[in-house]
């Protein structure tokens, strides 16, 4: 008797332990290896060689790239996305002759947020609601909804929007405006960005979802 077919995908080359939690439309591809006890949401896509950890809390609709490790600690709220050979860690002073296995610190990525390539986000920290952080950052402190972060260590160095475009040149309000989506944003208060046209944990409407014009097209 065959095996009842599984809501999500699996690559011939991947390695399953179970039990594990996988939601629908997952997709997992070349040389993943996911632990037992890890959870992952539904809609997400694992590129080659991601490896995720017991105990790892992945949500919906998570896109990570390849050779990408999530060690348990390591929470990924929905639609958060992991670029390239990023790492996420686990431990602040590792040693191999100390063993560290009950005092692993906690690692939050909140929704929508973005890590780029080769970036490392040292354990501990939170990085806010759609956070931006730019390719090859070390992050060792938390991070601000929308904030953008770059250079090592990481420093805040302005506002990304959702649509992931840096906030430009506000108005006598305050008020920034995305140059993709038209969304406007404003400090509520200092260190504090919100949009003011669309609540944080509120889907994008779909005729938003879709890019039609290439991030150089919107720099000034």
């Amino acid at each position: 008797m065959s095996e009842p077919t599984k809501p999500y995908f699996v690559h011939p080359t991947a390695v399953v332990d179970e039990p594990c939690t996988i939601g629908a439309g997952t997709k997992i591809w070349h040389f993943c290896h996911i632990c037992r006890g890890a959870v992952i949401g539904s809609g997400c896509i694992l590129g080659q060689n991601v490896f995720v950890a017991s105990g790892a809390v992945i949500g919906n609709r998570v896109k990570i790239q390849n050779n990408v490790s999530v060690y348990e600690g390591v929470t990924l709220e929905d639609d958060v996305f992991l670029g390239p050979s990023c790492v996420l860690t686990n431990v602040s002073n590792p040693r191999s002759q100390v063993l560290r296995h009950g005092l692993y610190e906690k690692t939050l990525i909140r929704r929508g947020a973005t890590v780029g390539a080769n970036a490392t986000i040292v354990c501990g920290v939170t990085l806010g609601r759609y956070a931006f952080v730019a390719a090859g950052a070390v992050v060792t402190k938390d991070v601000p909804d929308y904030g953008f972060v770059a250079g090592v260590p990481a420093r805040l160095k302005g506002w990304m929007s959702r649509h992931g475009h840096l906030l430009r040149n506000p108005d006598a309000k305050g008020i920034l405006v995305c140059p993709e989506s038209g969304y406007r944003y404003q400090e509520v208060e200092p260190g504090r960005l919100r949009c003011l046209d669309l609540d944080e944990d509120s889907p994008l409407p779909p005729e938003l979802s879709v890019g039609r014009r290439p991030y150089r097209d919107f720099k000034p």
